[in-house]
């Protein structure tokens, strides 16, 4: 990954404009607080309007990194070029959910590598770090975290 996206350069994984329906549908199932679900309850709480649940902010960062990394996949492929092959994730650090996200909002989601190293523990494997953001749609920032990603060679 750090040969193909180069340390402390930012590339852009996706956007996702969040609709009160999406909010309230994500809510409904995950994360059933008022200010997620209720467009008037919403207006008496912190927030002063329906906001997405930093759960589905986070969510929304992953399927667009996930849809980025099949089509870049399928790219190198069709150019004759073997794709990274990324593994499972140890898992995340620093998670900040930075602004709401209120309805009508559309955030772009990047991700920023930070660093790579081989693991003397597993030959042939490699643990990237990355910085992974996302945007709104006047360049405030919303959320950010700090991931962990296994590749093998």
């Amino acid at each position: 990954m750090i040969e193909l996206y180069p340390a402390g350069q930012s590339f852009t994984v996706g956007q996702k404009h969040f609709t009160a329906e999406s909010i309230i549908r994500f809510a409904t199932k995950f994360d059933p607080q008022p200010f997620h679900m209720d467009e008037e309850a919403a207006r008496s709480y912190v927030f002063g309007a329906l906001c997405a649940s930093g759960w589905q902010t986070c969510a929304e960062w992953m399927r667009c990194f996930v849809d980025y990394w099949a089509a870049e996949s399928a790219r190198m492929m069709q150019e004759g070029v073997a794709p990274p092959k990324l593994g499972p994730s140890p898992g995340f650090k620093d998670l900040q959910w930075l602004k709401p996200v209120y309805a009508g909002d559309t955030i772009t989601y990047t991700v920023t590598m930070l660093e790579s190293r081989p693991l003397a523990s597993r030959p042939g494997w490699i643990l990237n770090h990355s910085r992974n953001e996302g945007t709104n749609q006047n360049g405030e920032p919303v959320m950010r975290f700090t991931a962990s990603l296994l590749e093998f060679e």
